[in-house]
């Protein structure tokens, strides 16, 4: 029996295909136009930011005595916010919530994120720089949306991409902050539709970093120690730790901000007075360790070195500046937390000071944003691939012992993290 092909049917099935991977042709060439476009535009601002930040930093530790003017810069950023007409600044939670519900994320935010943080750095208010990354990826991003003339659904891509884009320009990690910002929204759910502009977006901005002469000096490398059934033991025992210490540092994070509030109405008084607070215990402990992000001593943790309380110590400075209204971020303290606990319980675990600095760095980074991939990319970007396997582990663990836990209540749950069930809730 011979083949009679039905031509007619091939014909159609071929046009068919043709036509769809047409379609598909034009969507990565439309995605990557938008993806580098928003990478450069993010680039620049992210370059000009992180200028900022290192200057301020710079001017802040040789000029001790800026650390009196952290109420009077308080006053300064609550006016700036007002005159604005953001009343009550949402903050990061926004841009995660423009993306689940197609909020507005005004353009406005930008400006004055970047103000308010490069403000609270100079005169020594313990943040960090990531909140700021978000913020300003986010409305820069949505804005770059609206001028392209995108959908909804659209612009909430391009919003991710701005995310990575300014988030890749600061840490100089593209491939965790690509991940990440696809990760940290619906825990649970990757946007994948988003990779490859987010991608794009990343690696332009941070090369654009580079071009501009802002070169990461990347962290000390610990010693790894060789795998054995206790090494695992005991990165998994310090992991547990860490998920437990991250569910303390987001209820005081957040919790600081609703006492603030209950005790202090009024914007001015309240950021004034947190502010001398902050200038209060700063001299009561004669030392600026945990003002600012904090970077010298995350350093001296990951050389072995450091001391044994001052996990404690930045979860309290942290908490007293962004509670009172202060910007900038919670990662970069987070990392310092980590960093600094690790370093202090890995001795009485029978680990090197250092590695437990390293472990306790990316768990509790890990713990807090509820996002394990990224933190596992991080692990890699920042200490090389020797260790992925401890770093595996210790995220796996982190991120079930934190429970519910996270940074952003703007976070959404999607699965327990014990059982395949859909719960979709917040974080707490």
């Amino acid at each position: 029996m011979f083949w009679n092909p039905d031509w007619n049917t091939i014909k159609k099935k071929l046009k068919f295909q043709l036509q769809y991977s047409y379609l598909y042709v034009l969507w990565f060439l439309r995605w990557l136009v938008f993806g580098a476009l928003t990478g450069i535009v993010c680039g620049l601002i992210g370059a000009a930011f992180r200028f900022g930040i290192d200057w301020v930093t710079a001017a802040r530790q040789a000029n001790d005595w800026l650390i009196f003017l952290l109420p009077f810069a308080g006053l300064l950023i609550v006016f700036t916010y007002h005159r604005a007409g953001l009343r009550q600044d949402p903050g990061t939670n926004l841009v995660l919530s423009s993306i689940q519900s197609k909020q507005h994320i005004p353009i406005r935010m930008a400006p004055l994120i970047f103000f308010g943080t490069i403000l609270t750095h100079l005169c020594g208010g313990s943040s960090g720089r990531e909140g700021a990354a978000l913020q300003i990826g986010g409305s820069v991003g949505e804005a770059l949306g609206r001028l392209f003339g995108l959908r909804d659904t659209d612009i909430n891509i391009i919003v991710i991409c701005g995310m990575s884009a300014v988030f890749a320009s600061l840490f100089g990690t593209p491939i965790a902050a690509t991940v990440f910002s696809m990760e940290v929204i619906s825990v649970g759910v990757i946007h994948y539709s988003a990779f490859v502009p987010c991608i794009v977006s990343a690696s332009l901005a941070y090369g654009i970093t580079q071009k501009c002469g802002i070169i990461n000096a990347g962290y000390p490398q610990p010693y790894i120690p060789e795998l054995s059934f206790f090494i695992f033991l005991k990165v998994i025992l310090l992991a547990v730790l860490c998920g437990l210490v991250s569910i303390l540092f987001c209820v005081i994070l957040h919790q600081s901000g609703h006492i603030y509030k209950k005790l202090i109405a009024n914007d001015y008084l309240r950021i004034f007075v947190g502010g001398c607070i902050v200038v209060a215990l700063t001299m009561l402990l004669g030392t600026r360790a945990y003002n600012g992000q904090g970077a010298d001593i995350i350093h001296l943790a990951l050389t072995g070195d450091c001391p044994p309380f001052a996990f404690l110590l930045k979860i309290l400075f942290t908490a007293l500046t962004l509670g009172a209204g202060f910007k900038g971020g919670e990662i970069v303290p987070a990392l310092f937390v980590g960093a600094t606990f690790g370093n202090a319980v890995a001795p009485v675990l029978g680990l090197d000071p250092a590695f437990g600095a390293a472990i306790g760095m990316i768990a509790l980074f890990c713990s807090v944003v509820n996002c394990p991939l990224a933190s596992i990319l991080l692990s890699v970007e920042l200490f090389g691939h020797q260790a992925i396997l401890l770093f595996c582990i210790a995220c796996a663990v982190s991120y079930v012992f934190s429970g519910y836990y996270g940074l952003y209540s703007s976070q959404k749950i999607m699965y327990d993290k014990l059982h395949p069930q859909y719960i979709n809730t917040r974080s707490h």
